[in-house]
């Protein structure tokens, strides 16, 4: 083997010990679970802002970020529910680049997975302790999903790996909603076909064990736009692509038809400061469908404190150093005029 073994990693079940949730934690989890699944089931016509960061790069910046969304929560209740990114490790196109938290709880120092690993877990519980948020994470590594199983509301599977087995497994045995991001490519039938993989239940290993899963009925579909075979991005968002979509349920008879938008990435453009448009146009969408606003469960929105990006080695608190934010000040009008719009 061309690789080094550097330590045994411990299990989840040590790490869970030494980091635990107290019954505050597991309570507020609980009723953020129950509440979400309303929406998804159709009982709770709120719509879903799954908000934050890019990447989460240092504890401060993010608990203070979401410690903001906590304040305007309270103020769009009634209206919207509020699901915070903390994503925690990061896909890269080419491999290079800083892959988050996970590998480098110093985004400047050297890649240490045991550091990572609690950086990360103590960052989730951390959140849900001075919040009461249990909020969102990208299921990069299936493996990793079960050391913050239990900290979780919400699971993303991303474009790159929409398509493999072992996420679409994993993703059959969870307990909370899991999105199926479109391909890069853009191909929907691949997304839905993973969709309905993971509504599926199967027999498989996991973590050294034989399990069987029971299906995950609040799998779903994400829509991120795509690249073309130029390269160029090409959005998914518009009316015709929902309308296109709803279709593609109709003929699934798959369980709780369902579809978050992600307002970035290419159905941006990378444009980050095109994202409160496009989420308004989604909502001007659904007033003109009822179909699509049935489907439509919510938003998938990159925001932090300050508007933009920096380099990694940069030293402006609260700028993301991957893909470019929307500020907090436009974070916070965006909410609520979504929440009037509702």
């Amino acid at each position: 083997m061309n690789m080094r073994f550097v330590r045994e990693m411990p299990t989840s079940r040590a790490i869970k010990d030494m980091y635990p949730l107290s019954e505050e934690m597991i309570e507020n989890k609980n009723k953020n679970d129950a509440e979400i699944k309303k929406v998804f089931t159709g009982e709770s016509k709120k719509l879903l802002l799954i908000i934050g960061p890019c990447s989460a790069d240092r504890e401060d910046a993010v608990l203070d970020y979401i410690t903001r969304l906590r304040g305007v929560q309270e103020r769009v209740k009634d209206k919207i529910m509020i699901i915070p990114r903390i994503y925690t490790n990061k896909p890269r196109t080419t491999g290079n680049g800083y892959k988050g938290m996970l590998h480098q709880p110093n985004p400047n120092g050297s890649p240490d997975m045991l550091k990572g690993l609690i950086a990360i877990r103590k960052l989730h519980i951390e959140a849900l302790r001075q919040t009461g948020f249990s909020c969102a994470d990208e299921m990069l590594y299936p493996e990793n999903h079960r050391y913050l199983a239990d900290c979780l509301s919400y699971v993303a599977v991303g474009a790159r790996s929409v398509e493999n087995q072992l996420h679409r497994l994993t993703a059959s045995g969870l307990d909370i909603p899991v999105g199926m991001k479109n391909p890069t490519g853009g191909d929907l039938y691949v997304m839905m076909n993973s969709v309905t993989a993971a509504q599926n239940s199967y027999t498989f290993v996991y973590s050294g064990w034989e399990v069987q899963s029971t299906g995950n009925p609040f799998a779903h579909a994400i829509l991120r736009g795509y690249s073309n075979k130029h390269g160029d991005f090409v959005p998914n968002y518009h009316y015709e692509d929902l309308q296109f979509l709803h279709e593609l349920y109709k003929k699934s008879n798959l369980q709780n038809p369902a579809i978050i938008i992600d307002v970035n990435h290419a159905n941006s453009g990378k444009r980050w400061n095109e994202q409160p448009r496009i989420a308004k146009e989604i909502l001007h969408s659904t007033r003109h469908s009822t179909d699509i606003k049935n489907m439509v469960k919510g938003l998938m929105i990159e925001s932090y404190i300050e508007d933009g990006n920096q380099p990694s080695n940069g030293t402006i608190y609260g700028k993301s150093i991957t893909d470019p934010c929307l500020g907090w000040e436009k974070t916070e009008r965006l909410i609520l005029e979504l929440a009037d719009q509702l």
